[in-house]
């Protein structure tokens, strides 16, 4: 669970309704002469060069005062300087390392590939290396227009570490600027595979609350009411595709990208996902005491580890052309031999 662990050790911020994470923060003092942002940071910042920081800016990476800002914004006294990104701060440098990769679809402008549950996708705490990030450096270390550590490339979303699935990939500046829009004004198609502990009733419906850090478990997030202070807005449709009886499978269409928003919604509705530690999904909720049947619960956990949640389809407008475009994940192994298990299982038990 390290990916994990390092959304609470980073601070994640809110900025024109995305979240970010925010890798550094000053204040200008009161005797603070007017002066570039970009000079200003690169006092602070040692290891970073004033490109490097106009390449933050031009991302929307540099904020004051609670706004993105230019590279040739006059810090004033007082001003709030922050560096966010969307991903966790990287303590080192990005190693290039040759990690098999699933691509299922790459151009000049963006590239899509499938993640296997267990990879980390954003070194963080623990994690230093072995990352989707990491992957990615190697893939693309023959390709001198992209630099794995520049903000304006790469990454548009992340999903779990234990989670499988589709994941885009922005090529240049452009791209990134127009699918990140895309995801922030909700026109970008998300669809899970989840399998759930019981039988959603209604089949199909709506969660509708908001989302935000547990005040009990900071390594958990919470629902909130809609119309509360706490967390942000989050809507996840679901429909029930499966009963097995004692456990179901589930489609997810997000209509926003909250962390761990199908988790979170459907624990909320009664119904975690199956083998999902973080929730309580690795304890027997539901089906009989017997010895055979908590033997044969046990054994479905080993053949899926994790939890049970996969990213089969995304669909977004490719960033250069305009094309409409839908891409498509099989079920990996270990949530294809799950249901089949419990597929057999529930045939078993109508005799």
């Amino acid at each position: 669970m390290a990916e994990e662990k390092y959304e609470e050790d980073d601070k994640l911020v809110e900025i024109d309704g995305a979240e970010y994470y925010e890798h550094f923060r000053f204040v200008a003092d009161k005797g603070q002469e007017l002066l570039r942002v970009d000079k200003f940071l690169v006092a602070r910042l040692q290891k970073s060069s004033r490109n490097r920081i106009q390449q933050a800016a031009d991302a929307g990476c540099i904020i004051v005062n609670g706004k993105p800002v230019k590279s040739n914004y006059r810090v004033k006294p007082l001003d709030t300087v922050q560096v966010v990104m969307d991903r966790p701060r990287y303590e080192f440098e990005i190693v290039a390392q040759d990690i098999p990769l699933d691509i299922v679809y790459e151009d000049r402008y963006v590239l899509v590939v499938n993640k296997p549950a267990g990879l980390v996708v954003h070194p963080g705490h623990g994690n230093y290396d072995g990352t989707l990030v990491n992957a990615l450096a190697w893939h693309f270390r023959d390709t001198p227009d992209y630099d794995v550590n520049d903000p304006r490339l790469g990454l548009v979303h992340r999903i779990d570490k234990d989670t499988s699935g589709l994941l885009v990939v922005a090529k240049t500046p452009d791209a990134k600027t127009d699918l990140g829009r895309q995801f922030f004004n909700k026109t970008t198609k998300r669809e899970y595979v989840a399998v759930v502990w019981g039988c959603p009733s209604p089949a199909s419906g709506t969660v509708a609350t908001n989302i935000g850090r547990s005040p009990k478990d900071r390594l958990q997030m919470a629902p909130f009411p809609l119309d509360g202070p706490e967390g942000k807005r989050a809507v996840t449709h679901y429909e029930l595709t499966e009963d097995f009886g004692h456990v179901a499978a589930v489609r997810c269409v997000l209509e926003t990208g909250r962390t761990h928003q199908i988790r979170v919604h459907m624990k909320h509705l009664g119904h975690p996902l199956f083998n999902d530690a973080r929730y309580g999904g690795d304890q027997i909720l539901r089906g009989l005491r017997s010895s055979s049947y908590q033997a044969f619960v046990r054994n479905c956990m080993e053949l899926c580890p994790r939890q049970a949640l996969h990213a089969r389809t995304l669909g977004f407008v490719h960033p250069e052309t305009g094309e409409e475009m839908f891409f498509s994940a099989p079920l990996p192994p270990d949530m294809t031999a799950l249901i089949d298990k419990w597929r057999t299982y529930a045939k078993g038990s109508m005799k």
